[in-house]
């Protein structure tokens, strides 16, 4: 009904079509949040996938790069094609892609078994308070000798165990996730191209913020339920959580991951509905209705562009075969390539998505290993301070470009300004941290000297040589001295009291060794809290954070306006799709898997999986961690930022071509105008003589 009525009533009714524009720009912006609630929920579900199915970080990488995978596989083409099919619906079929694979997602939680974390007490010592136990002993048959079996001496217990444990089930989260970049393709470029194709030309960067800014809020709430959900015990509703003798600080805890999909696709496909019943062509927005018709499939209206516009006319209402299509895709992309400013551009955003991609994905670790903040905190805080930080800055950035009225030049100067600010705040953030956990045997020997050792025979001492304890196990308890020591055994404790989260460790020699005879030698389950001055440092990291995550997004919507304005009219959603497709496919996929990779490598005590075998990480290096953490992201900005200022030499070298052409072009038409006057005269004159020899 609404695309009858924008096509065939009268005057009037061209408000009803500014109103279906507005409708249509409500549905995206709530389409915007949808999908970036259900990717900061992805990304703040990390840490809980990672300790779920027992993965490194460096395939967790893998798993969080198979969105960018999804994109991949059809975006060149949904951006193309798209683009001359029905846009609104397009995007419609892709939210309800998006919310299958968010639903494919939660599955593995409904085919694993319970969550079995790694502990070295036995179930008669955690949960019956009537019997005492030797934890120094308990662990006789778990000797350093019990490494995992060889393939060929494998039982079929050992195989059923590992079909217990789920071992593979995060393929389904791999599947889901590369779905839900599917679904995603045709949103942005469809989106940004119908909204810029039929809307006022000073109207587009408002429009572009609002939509951002509506956006903005999705991955504050993504972050807020991860955050919330992390507390929630895994298995909530089918154990009895007196049972679990770890909490959300641990690092063995698992949060309610696969609840948060179940929300997010829920909301996701919600956000589908208004575009099955939005029309595939307004008309420009402000243009007078006669004027409409010939608009309404032209895909190309005219806009502010400092480029040359070529071959208008053959915009025309005619029908266009799949054949022709696919004939002009080539063509097309040849055209789109020779841009440079469009190529130096794709190669800048191309190095600094790189960085921004490895610094969201591992910032929750991070702020755990490097500052001891629980994942929940750090999810928590990143959804409350820096997205909104985010939000404000995308909407000053509209803000500014619309208020003082900047072209191309100025808002590529305003985004430039922004790019190299927050490189300096991230530069020193990078020299602001605490020092490593003290864990006995890896990062301070039990004397209490400092070390930091990769090897576990350091975990052994003359205190616990006679328990017979695993090295694999990681079980960490906190003694009255403020060491941690990654289990009760290697603590060297005698006996316990108490159940549950409870228990209490008493005895513990290695605790003793630290300490004056006669002060309590005792220890109680989970790691110790960092030292006092570390909650300062923190503050001021975050402060410097929240100020640098503002000061980057004031440069997003300027240096979008930049890449909208230097590719040619025709070529505006191919360019936006063949942006999407290179920039998330070597921006998105390879940082999580090679960051992860080299954060792998400052790993100090892998955990170990229910059948054997090396699980999660559970302690970091720290030092080594931010070391090459932090190197990675300010390395690959300082490089977006060089390009940056080549893009800005090309851009105003451009602009003051086409200005010397423009003043050219103006000049002849001057001249034009002189010589057609002189003409006028001379004209005249012949006239008035031959009109003299008439009257003689």
């Amino acid at each position: 009904m609404i695309l009858i009525s924008c096509k065939k009533s009268p005057q009037p009714l061209n408000i009803k079509c500014e109103t279906t524009l507005l409708l249509f720009l409500a549905s995206l912006a709530f389409v915007y949040f949808a999908k970036a609630f259900g990717g900061a929920y992805m990304k703040s579900s990390i840490t809980q996938i990672e300790r779920r199915f027992d993965i490194p970080s460096s395939l967790i990488g893998v798993i969080d790069g198979s969105f960018e995978m999804g994109n991949l596989l059809v975006i060149a083409f949904v951006s193309y094609f798209g683009a001359k099919l029905h846009r609104p619906r397009l995007i419609g079929i892709g939210c309800l892609i998006m919310s299958v694979g968010c639903f494919l997602i939660a599955l593995p939680h409904f085919f694993q078994g319970p969550y079995k974390y790694e502990t070295s007490v036995s179930h008669s010592t955690a949960f019956n308070s009537s019997e005492s136990a030797l934890p120094c002993h308990s662990n006789h048959s778990l000797t350093d000798a019990d490494e995992t079996p060889d393939l060929e001496a494998r039982t079929e217990d050992e195989k059923s165990c590992e079909k217990a444990a789920g071992s593979s089930m995060w393929i389904y989260v791999f599947l889901g996730n590369m779905l839900r970049g599917i679904g995603e393709t045709p949103i942005m470029p469809l989106g940004v191209s119908y909204l810029d194709d039929f809307s006022r030309e000073e109207n587009t960067p408002f429009y572009l913020a609002c939509i951002h800014t509506v956006g903005i809020l999705g991955p504050m709430f993504g972050f807020m339920l991860g955050s919330l959900l992390a507390k929630i015990y895994v298995d909530i509703g089918f154990v009895d959580l007196v049972t679990i003798t770890i909490n959300h600080k641990d690092s063995r805890w698992v949060g309610a991951w696969w609840l948060g999909f179940i929300v997010t696709g829920t909301v996701i496909l919600l956000s589908s509905i208004p575009f099955w019943f939005l029309p595939k062509s307004l008309p420009k927005q402000g243009q007078e209705e006669s004027q409409s018709k010939s608009t309404e499939l032209a895909t190309v209206a005219e806009q502010e562009n400092f480029l040359q516009e070529e071959n208008q006319d053959e915009e025309k209402e005619k029908p266009v075969t799949f054949q022709e299509l696919a004939k002009d895709f080539v063509p097309s992309l040849r055209r789109l390539f020779r841009n440079s400013i469009f190529t130096l551009m794709i190669l800048t955003y191309l190095v600094a998505v790189n960085g921004f991609i490895g610094m969201i994905t591992f910032k929750p670790k991070y702020m755990e290993q490097i500052y001891g903040q629980s994942a929940s905190k750090a999810i928590f805080l990143i959804g409350i301070l820096n997205l909104p930080a985010v939000a404000l800055g995308i909407i000053t950035g509209g803000f500014v470009l619309k208020r003082f009225k900047l072209g191309v030049i100025g808002a590529a100067r305003v985004s430039i300004t922004a790019s190299v600010g927050s490189f300096c705040l991230l530069a020193v953030q990078g020299f602001i941290h605490c020092d490593n956990a003290e864990v006995g045997g890896i990062t301070i020997s039990y004397q209490g000297a400092p070390q930091v050792s990769y090897n576990p025979q350091t975990l052994l001492s003359e205190c616990n040589m006679g328990c017979s304890c695993s090295m694999k196990h990681w079980d960490p308890v906190c003694a009255y001295n403020g060491m941690t020591y990654a289990s009760p055994c290697l603590a060297g404790c005698q006996t316990s009291t108490g159940t549950g989260r409870e228990m209490v460790f008493h005895n513990c020699t290695c605790v003793g060794e630290m300490m004056t005879p006669g002060i309590n030698s005792s220890a109680v389950l989970g790691q110790c809290p960092r030292k006092s001055d570390c909650d300062r440092i923190f503050k001021f990291y975050m402060a410097l954070s929240v100020v640098g995550s503002f000061i980057s997004a004031c440069g997003g919507t300027p240096g979008y306006i930049v890449l909208l304005r230097s590719i040619q009219p025709d070529l505006k959603a191919l360019a936006l799709g063949m942006q999407t497709l290179i920039v998330r496919t070597l921006g998105g996929i390879p940082p999580p898997i090679y960051f992860g990779a080299l954060i792998d490598r400052t790993c100090l005590k892998w955990g170990t999986k229910q059948c054997g075998g090396r699980g999660a990480c559970r302690l970091y290096d720290a030092n080594a961690f931010r070391l090459t953490f932090m190197g990675l992201v300010t390395g690959l900005y300082f490089l977006s930022n060089t390009l940056w200022a080549g893009l800005y030499v090309k851009i105003v070298k451009r602009q003051k071509k086409l200005a010397l052409r423009n003043q050219a072009k103006e000049n002849a038409l001057e001249g034009n105008d002189v010589g057609n006057g002189h003409a006028n005269i001379n004209i005249a004159k012949n006239k008035d003589d031959t009109d003299k020899e008439s009257t003689i």
